[in-house]
């Protein structure tokens, strides 16, 4: 596994379940677990090994050419093309799939040229690396900025009025076989996902077109594994905004609210194992916990499982998520009531508490 952080964690425990020794790969340290720092194990590089990611982007070193040289790797033409913003984007349009409107920033372009073409709101976005809302920048008619360093290297979007965010996960096997969870709702902050949110039955009317969306990209791309692509809900249609080809964020509920995890699916897919429709049912709900210490609390309601990621604290970072699940949305109600966290929850509690009411309707327009 190309990437050791809390992704790979939850791989590696989802292996231990089943039976897969899930092997992780410090990229940045070049250091496998065993062995001395940038020394390739080619012992262990045998023909029965799958190598997979937890992460698109990685250094180029002796340990990853030597790691994309093997038979066992896998989806290197997918990441290629993913893991690159403008190459995703080209992509997506060579396939007639809705995105927002939009063009690379090239060298000489002026802010008044690209708000002729996209609109008087827009987003740039850096081709690689930029997460959790880092590596953009907007840019709105009137206001002028200084974006020169940008230039070829990332994306200009149109910013999109949309009702809700939501994301399609599901993962492909080497025979072609597709499964897919239900889709997931999410709330951002500051480009931070907050909140994600899985009801039984809320988006049966886009589930088969976010399905369709998913096959097209994995069935051309030849993927094998997990992947999720999020998407802004404009009406009836579905806008997508990015694709990720691993494991993802807004799929940490399944570990609670699906038979089969979206961590065990990937491992399952790679390795050819049985890839049976995951069950759901329910109401699941993922919150990040984003720059906070531990607190028991968090596990003192049978509805909460914590997942803790024992980093380093720092300020905003990812240190954990926790999952809750009851059978019907008004039953999850209290608990996210009850859970004890910060002020800066507020906004993103209260837009989850009013999906769970009965008969909830989506929040205004946003822009993201």
């Amino acid at each position: 596994m190309l990437g050791n952080g809390q992704l790979g964690a939850m791989l590696q425990q989802a292996g231990q379940r089943i039976g897969i020794d899930v092997r992780l790969l410090d990229v940045d340290g070049a250091v496998l677990s065993g062995q001395l720092p940038d020394a390739v194990p080619d012992p262990w590089l045998d023909a029965n090994v799958r190598i997979t990611v937890e992460r698109e982007h990685w250094p180029d070193n002796r340990w990853t050419a030597a790691l994309q040289r093997h038979p066992g790797w896998l989806n290197g033409a997918a990441l290629a093309v993913l893991s690159n913003r403008i190459r995703q984007k080209s992509l997506l349009d060579q396939l007639g799939l809705p995105t927002a409107p939009w063009c690379v920033a090239r060298v000489g372009m002026t802010q008044a040229a690209l708000h002729q073409q996209l609109g008087p709101d827009i987003f740039l976005k850096r081709a690689t690396g930029g997460y959790d809302g880092r590596g953009q920048q907007r840019l709105k008619a009137g206001c002028d900025s200084d974006f020169s360093a940008w230039a070829d290297d990332a994306v200009a979007e149109q910013a999109i009025g949309f009702d809700t965010e939501v994301s399609i996960i599901g993962a492909r096997g080497h025979d072609g076989q597709i499964v897919c969870y239900r889709l997931t709702e999410n709330r951002h902050d500051n480009g931070v996902l907050m909140i994600s949110l899985s009801q039984e039955g809320r988006f049966d009317h886009l589930q088969s077109k976010a399905e369709q969306i998913l096959q097209r990209v994995m069935q051309h791309l030849d993927y094998v594994g997990v992947m999720a692509i999020e998407c802004f809900v404009v009406g009836d249609e579905l806008l997508i905004n990015e694709v990720a080809p691993r494991v993802h964020n807004s799929g940490h509920w399944t570990q609670a609210g699906a038979s089969i995890s979206q961590f065990e699916l990937h491992l399952r897919a790679v390795c050819g194992l049985p890839l049976p429709q995951p069950r759901q049912g329910g109401c699941s709900m993922m919150i990040n916990l984003l720059g906070l210490d531990y607190d028991p609390k968090w596990i003192s309601d049978g509805a909460s499982q914590l997942h803790w990621y024992g980093k380093r604290w720092q300020p905003g970072r990812k240190m954990g998520h926790v999952n809750g699940w009851h059978l019907d949305a008004a039953s999850l109600a209290p608990w996210l009531t009850g859970l004890e966290l910060p002020d800066a929850y507020q906004g993103a509690r209260e837009w989850a508490l009013a999906r769970l009411a009965p008969a909830s309707a989506c929040s205004e327009p946003t822009q993201r």
